[in-house]
């Protein structure tokens, strides 16, 4: 037996595990110029086996949803975790025991996490909403559309017949690691995490069975690691290119909150840079040969710019090309290319030309008496408007899925 056909016999027997439901890797021209040469040593846990990511798992995640969704228990399970929200809520009991020990093992923040660094992270979410929320909303939304493997992942996976219900989902992750609470025991990141973890291991499971899923197997670590480059590395750098001024702490804290939230979505620590010159590395090894055009990830990206100009209408008519014209200007003509969204000559030129301005603007009243508080409270009331709107008002959570998209929608 091959070692690619004994890797697949046992991912499709659920031994090894998924960790990125957005599930990337590189595409097939590409893969023969990948070479994983990041050093451990530039992690936060120091050292490790150096191991290239695109074949290691989620090792204790995907056997057990594996075993869940074997056993019938996962709508069981879904129904008993509706309603654990906070990182300090007990679980719900009447959960299986294996699935309530790992719970209770994996929702603990790692050793290395700093209060400290996750306070001042908390602040700076508050001061800087607008950048983060376009940039990780908008900005990496557009991305994750450019690469192959997450497009397809997501369009064929459960999630992909309904997007604004998939979109509303993955945002209650993002919102809680932006939120002042994050972390704080009423806050919801541990746990939001945690079921994410657990839906990862569950579509890379059912993607298995998909008749249109490829024969490579999907979903490694370094897939999640691609997935964590569009969200605070892709911000960070943009945020820069726009001169927003950012102190050492802040950017330090920043990553810190990541870097956490990566080790509790189940990175291994090794795989987690420890600071931002390893991972602008990291990110320039794994993120640029992943990227590319598809079918599936120009539909998803109508669907999702279609569904943020229903957002931000307000009646105008104009909101499309605008959102068209904002998502070119976070992610570049090459990633737009490849998204195809359309050239809008006009919005192009002014949201080029206005938002540097605005950026000025923004940051020259900044420190001034009550400015952050009322930034934080337009992000905030945003951020609200859209998950509502997404959400059609209802009540919404993360949930385990049970099947991969159906034929009929796809």
């Amino acid at each position: 037996m091959t070692e690619l056909s004994r890797r697949k016999m046992l991912a499709s027997g659920g031994v090894l595990g998924a960790l990125g439901a957005l599930g990337m890797a590189a595409p097939a021209q590409a893969r023969s110029l990948m070479n994983w040469t990041w050093s451990p040593q530039g992690s936060v846990a120091g050292a490790g086996a150096g191991a290239d990511p695109r074949w290691v798992w989620d090792e204790e995640a995907d056997p057990l949803v594996a075993a869940l969704l074997d056993r019938g228990d996962v709508p069981k399970v879904n129904e008993l975790l509706w309603n654990w929200e906070r990182n300090d809520q007990p679980l719900p009991a009447g959960l299986p025991k294996d699935l309530h020990a790992f719970i209770e093992r994996e929702r603990q923040l790692p050793s290395w996490a700093d209060r400290g660094k996750l306070e001042t992270a908390a602040e700076f979410n508050k001061s800087r909403g607008l950048y983060l929320n376009l940039l990780n909303g908008v900005g990496g939304g557009m991305l994750s559309t450019a690469i192959p493997k997450e497009a397809r992942a997501v369009y064929y996976s459960k999630g992909g017949a309904d997007m604004e219900d998939r979109v509303a989902k993955t945002s209650l992750l993002g919102f809680s690691v932006g939120a002042l609470d994050a972390y704080r025991p009423g806050g919801t990141c541990q746990v939001e995490a945690i079921k994410t973890r657990l839906v990862h291991a569950a579509v890379r499971h059912l993607l298995q069975q998909s008749p249109h899923w490829p024969d490579e197997i999907p979903i490694s670590q370094n897939d999640m690691l691609v997935t964590w480059h569009t969200l605070p590395t892709f911000a960070m750098r943009r945020m820069r290119d726009w001169k927003v001024p950012i102190s050492d702490a802040e950017a330090d804290a920043y990553l810190h909150v990541w870097q956490v939230t990566a080790h509790l979505l189940g990175i291994r620590d090794e795989y987690i840079p420890a600071d931002w010159k390893a991972a602008n590395a990291q990110s320039d090894q794994v993120l640029p040969p992943a990227m590319g055009p598809t079918r599936e990830g120009v539909e998803l990206t109508d669907i999702l710019l279609g569904q943020l100009a229903d957002q931000t209408s307000l009646g105008t008519g104009i909101s499309r090309p605008l959102c068209n014209a904002l998502a070119r200007y976070l992610v570049g003509d090459k990633v737009a290319d490849w998204d195809r969204i359309r050239r809008e000559p006009i919005w192009d030129l002014a949201v080029s030309a206005a938002w540097p301005l605005l950026v000025k603007f923004r940051e020259g009243v900044i420190d001034k008496p009550l400015v952050p508080e009322a930034a934080w409270l337009l992000d905030e009331a945003a951020r609200q408007y859209i998950l509502f709107y997404l959400t059609k008002g209802q009540e919404t959570k993360i949930e385990i899925p049970t099947v991969n998209r159906p034929e009929r929608a796809s």
